[in-house]
């Protein structure tokens, strides 16, 4: 915009009133612009007609990360919920996890291991029994409704024993179970697999129109058709490493027989 009306960058900084480095800090994301910002760039690169769809990607952005300990500070049942909408309305899931078993797949005594660690690890709220409740409605999606998953999972999350032997031992059952809905697509990616791509943290594909990943202290939602993108060639080539049918049966026994 700053090119198309001929200032340089010290131009449009003189003529916004501001300090002479501020312009090259917003371009080069050093810097992140206000809402006035923006007005003022606009208005001086007489481009006024695109204020609000700046705006409007300035608020997107800034919904991309959402920090858990904000949003978890009154428990862990908002989080549960508030994405409910999203997983109703998407056709095909792509989820893959190389940390815990899916959400969706989860028994409720594997969903309260998990989710106690982090009410634990975070100092938040224990709402653990309304959060697992509605952790398990969601579940209902499997068995309803015109959906598909596409699950892929790394054997390491068959080894970790979330909340010790007995409970991963009824997970792990479980998923054999959920293996035969027609829904349902779950491979594993073994150990022992030629890898052509490296792990990486856990990341669901929602239809095509969003990705969400999830980090340590926060998720990132992903909107951008070309990230898109890339995270589904990704989804692609991990898949392709991983087995299927009776192959990743005897995987996820091999693992129940371990314990």
């Amino acid at each position: 915009m700053r090119e198309e009306a001929e200032l340089t960058a010290i131009g449009l900084a003189a003529a916004a009133g501001w300090e002479r480095t501020k312009v090259s800090k917003i371009e080069h994301a050093a810097r992140a612009p206000s809402v006035a910002d923006i007005r003022t760039w606009c208005r001086v690169c007489g481009a006024e007609d695109q204020t609000e769809d700046l705006l409007a990607t300035l608020r997107a952005v800034a919904g991309m990360y959402m920090e858990w300990k904000r949003f978890n500070r009154s428990g862990l049942r908002n989080l549960q919920e508030q994405r409910t909408r999203l997983f109703e309305q998407t056709r095909h899931f792509r989820l893959y996890t190389s940390q815990v078993v899916p959400g969706l797949l989860q028994t409720p005594d594997y969903a309260r291991a998990v989710m106690g660690a982090v009410v634990r690890q975070n100092e938040i709220p224990d709402d653990l029994d309304v959060a697992v409740a509605a952790r398990m409605r969601r579940a209902r999606l499997l068995r309803e409704g015109d959906h598909r998953f596409a699950f892929v999972l790394e054997e390491s999350v068959l080894r970790y024993r979330m909340g010790g032997p007995a409970v991963l031992a009824g997970q792990l059952e479980h998923l054999l179970s959920a293996m035969r809905l027609p829904s349902v697509s779950l491979a594993v990616i073994p150990f022992t697999a030629s890898r052509e791509a490296y792990t990486l943290g856990d990341f669901s594909i929602y239809d095509d129109t969003e990705v969400r990943v999830e980090l340590l202290t926060a998720a990132v939602t992903v909107t951008v058709p070309a990230e898109i993108a890339q995270y589904r060639r990704e989804f692609e080539m991990l898949a392709s490493m991983a087995v299927r049918g009776d192959a990743a049966r005897r995987v996820i026994s091999a693992a129940l027989a371990a314990l």
